[in-house]
């Protein structure tokens, strides 16, 4: 038995939708905060069970059984993270977990500029501690957040951002077919994987390139300050705790936190991972 966390989410619904090409459904399982968002997989014969990071019993129970369970990081910060991720964590000690998988981050140290790399480094510590066999998969950088960071510019031409540095920007999809081949070759991993990446490490500048090559309009990249950057995030709407959280994913950039291209994620689905071209494509073309 498989059991997923956060199966209604962008990763963990991928991961078990290419677990469900690979094994009977009977052998897997989702731990859902609210079921009723999972009732389509439940008609497909995977076990649906409630459970809630805030509800360790819930937990408990959503875990019975699994030789493996895929921890899907929660999308928190700080503290508030760390202390969910220890409530699943113990949990799954204490409903007998053969195996824990967690989505860590590449670039996952406790010195990150960016403050859910140290969270999930803290994580990978707790995981460390239990004793347990375990794997933490250091995914590339959602290529979903430059996505979104040019949600403006699609519309403008104008990549207006701090200065950064090369990133890993690697696809969901990818990363979630990797996730479903290493679930179902237990033990291709102990600890740490390697950075699981896209093809390519891209800055902004190269991203305006690739923009201007995949629509035929042009794009420009501008540099603005980093105080400029949070002032029009705030006056945007963003609470000053995301403005910062922002801002630090380029500190983070500039400080070379996320710039490895590795070989890892090809060789796991065996074929060359999405580049950021074709993701933008597919994005901007729906």
């Amino acid at each position: 038995m498989i059991i997923v966390t956060g199966a209604t989410g962008k990763l963990g619904r991928r991961t078990v939708e290419r677990l469900l090409d690979r094994i009977p459904a009977d052998r897997v399982g989702v731990s859902a905060r609210d079921p009723r968002k999972a009732q389509d997989l439940a008609n497909r014969g995977v076990r649906v069970r409630q459970g809630s990071f805030d509800d360790p019993d819930s937990l408990v129970h959503a875990f019975e059984g699994a030789e493996q369970l895929l921890l899907v990081s929660l999308d928190r910060t700080g503290e508030e993270c760390v202390a969910g991720h220890r409530t699943a964590i113990d949990a799954a000690v204490k409903a007998g977990v053969g195996r824990i998988l967690y989505t860590s981050q590449m670039g996952a140290a406790h010195d990150s500029r960016f403050q859910p790399c140290r969270d999930h480094a803290e994580t990978e510590d707790m995981l460390r501690a239990t004793g347990l066999p375990w794997t933490a998969l250091r995914n590339g950088f959602y290529a979903a957040s430059a996505l979104q960071f040019l949600e403006s510019a699609r519309h403008t031409g104008e990549i207006t951002l701090p200065a950064d540095g090369p990133v890993a920007w690697t696809g969901h999809d990818d990363l979630a077919e990797a996730t479903a081949a290493i679930l179902t070759d237990e033990g291709r991993f102990e600890g740490p994987t390697p950075p699981l990446t896209g093809p390519e490490a891209l800055d902004f500048d190269t991203v305006a390139e690739i923009a201007t090559r995949a629509t035929g309009r042009a794009f420009t990249r501008t540099v603005v300050p980093d105080d400029a950057f949070r002032e029009q995030a705030v006056a945007h709407g963003a609470p000053a705790p995301i403005a910062d959280l922002l801002l630090s994913i380029f500190a983070a950039a500039r400080n070379g936190e996320f710039s490895a291209v590795d070989p890892t994620l090809a060789e796991l689905i065996g074929r060359k991972p999405a580049g950021f071209e074709s993701l933008l494509e597919r994005a901007w073309g729906a």
